[in-house]
Parts: structure tokens; sequence; C-alpha cells
């Protein structure tokens, strides 16, 4: 899914060797959730979807297998959010701002496929009318994000005021300022130093419209990461690092680990040729692994400035029970490191 223009998206759909001879309208709509079977056909007639980079306008028309189907069109309308009582994790909170711990699995703001039990829905609970419209109609007094299934520590806005002013500084990457973000990840594999910067451009992935990957035409992206612990038994090594953003791109840590040959645990979109590495792992280190079932890493702390008071904040988050059980189970295999 490509929307850099913010006018049109492009969606990709690849034909299974099973829809072989389906018919092109059929194809996509079960490949697109959010389009319906009426609304993919008069995508069609109107000369929006590509097969192999070609027009093709025939609804009927028979599609082959491994057939790379593109269909360009604006995205459909969201629909505004609404209050929704979720509990939260509140680290603190005044009248122009509130931190939070965000839990695995909830997504940041509504978008097509997950259009309630988001952060948002429950901010606008919690907040109230007072929040309604702070930084935008759709996503209300969001300044970061957090991947869904990434835990850790959050700003968002309560006024006009600190959203401008938070904004400000997420933008600067606390190159001039004082932000801080700081992650913890547990990777497969050892690496070569105990502190190290990958800098790589990220761009959309053109074969995936869910992975983010380098390329030379992305737009920039630094991290700095360090070593924290070492561990390891015959025929396998995990390291757990802390990540420091220099700038704060999609998917930025899981892709940059991947790139240089250490993926995050359990990670199910960058480290899928690494799911054969866990059956190597003791019994106990194996089972933690596998309960997982999203990437380890946790943003752990988060530093700013106040927007009204200018004072300097500092919060951290504790680590959520299935990382806790992780790091117990690691412990037993702890390498000396030399720091």
């Amino acid at each position: 899914m490509h929307d850099d223009s913010g006018e049109e998206m492009e969606w990709l759909v690849e034909v299974d060797a099973k829809e072989a001879g389906d018919r092109l309208d059929g194809v996509l709509a079960r490949g697109l959730e959010n389009f319906s079977r009426s609304r993919v056909k008069d995508l069609i007639l109107a000369g929006a979807v590509s097969i192999n980079g070609q027009t093709v306008t025939e609804p009927k028309f028979k599609v082959k297998a491994a057939d790379a189907i593109v269909l360009t069109a604006p995205p459909p309308e969201e629909a505004e959010p609404t209050p929704e009582d979720i509990p939260l994790d509140i680290l603190f909170e005044d009248n122009q701002l509130i931190v939070i711990n965000k839990p695995v699995g909830m997504v940041v703001h509504p978008a097509v496929g997950n259009l309630t039990g988001t952060l948002v829905n429950a901010l606008l609970f919690h907040c109230g009318d007072s929040l309604a419209g702070i930084g935008g109609v759709k996503r209300p007094g969001i300044v970061h994000r957090l991947d869904k299934d990434t835990s850790g520590v959050m700003v968002a806005a309560k006024t006009e005021k600190a959203h401008k002013h938070l904004s400000a500084q997420f933008a600067d990457h606390g190159r001039t300022g004082p932000l801080h973000r700081s992650y913890i990840a547990w990777a497969w594999g050892k690496t070569e130093t105990g502190r190290g910067t990958v800098d790589a451009p990220l761009g959309r992935d053109q074969n995936s419209r869910l992975k983010q990957t380098v390329r030379k035409d992305g737009r920039e992206a630094i991290t700095h990461y360090a070593v924290e612990q070492r561990f390891g038994d015959d025929g396998w090594d995990i390291t757990r690092i802390r990540c420091e953003l220099e700038t704060g791109r999609t998917h930025q840590i899981r892709v940059h680990m991947a790139h240089i040959g250490h993926p995050l645990l359990a990670d199910p979109v960058y480290a899928t040729g690494f799911i054969t590495k866990s059956n190597k792992l003791p019994d106990a280190l194996k089972s933690a692994v596998l309960a997982l079932g999203r990437q380890a890493l946790h943003a752990a702390e988060l530093g700013f400035e106040h927007p009204v008071t200018g004072e300097e904040m500092f919060f951290e988050a504790d680590l959520p029970d299935d990382l806790v059980e992780l790091q117990s189970a690691l412990d037993p295999y702890d390498h000396a490191f030399a720091r």
C-alpha cells in the first residue's frame, strides 16, 4: 500500500495458484477487505486496476497464478473516532498532556481494519470533549506512534499548544532539544560490536504493502544501539540491546536490526527466516519466545520538555509480563559482557 501523495493509495494483490482462472473483481474483493465487490467493479471499469503493469478494465477478466494486481484509488473515508471506555495505564497527567504505558495489541489510532479499540478511542473517553479535534479530527492528541504490538511509554497532547510543541520536539528527534526515546529489544545472533549505528534510508517495500525496507530512495533513518546482555549456548545466540532513535520511521528498529542480520525475536514480519532458530533453544526459552507472538520490543523510556512549564520530564515503562518471562528464561544463559 503506497500513500505518499496523501490523495491516492495503491493496493497490491498477488494471485495464488488456487485463484488462477478466477474473475478479477472477485480476487480483488477477497484480497482487499475494505473494498466491496461493487466498488471494486466500478474501479476496474474506471481504469484504476492494472495487472503486471497493464491496465485492465474488464471485471470478468480471468487472472493467472502469480499475477500482480495493483488497484489505485482514494482511500476509503474514515469514520470520526468515538469515545470508548478502555482502561489506560496512566504514568502522568495534567491539563496539557497525558503519558501512558501502551499495552501490547493496542493500535494507536483508528484506520482501516482497526476502527475501534484504539488509544484514540480510549483517550477521547478519558479526556472528554476537550480532546476532540486536537491536532486533527482523525488522530486527536497523537504526536507519535508505536506499532500495535510494541509496548511502552507514549505521550499525547490535550491542548493545541501542547500538540504543536510536542510535535515539534518529535520532528526534531532530539537533535537540538531534550527529546529522548529509548527502546529495549531482544535480537537473534551476536552483534559484532557492543555499540553501533545503523544509517540506512527506509521506504515502502514494493513487494509487500505491510513491510518497510532499506531503499536508496527512502527517507533518512538512523538507529543507535548498545548491547546490554548477551545470551547463548550450543547453536544459538541472543542479544539484548538498547536502541535510541535519531529519526522516527515506521518499523525503524525492526527493519534496521533485520538489515544488519539481527532481526528481533518473534517478529512476525521481519524475522520469518529465523523461525527454525527457535527449535534450537532450550525448552523453557523456546516456550517463552513462541508465546510472544509479537516482536520483542518495548519503548522503555521517554523524555521531553513540558510544553508550558519548560520542565524536562522523564518517564519509564516497566516491561510487560511476556517480556519479563522472556528475560527470566534467558537469564540462566547470560554471558558476561564487558561494556
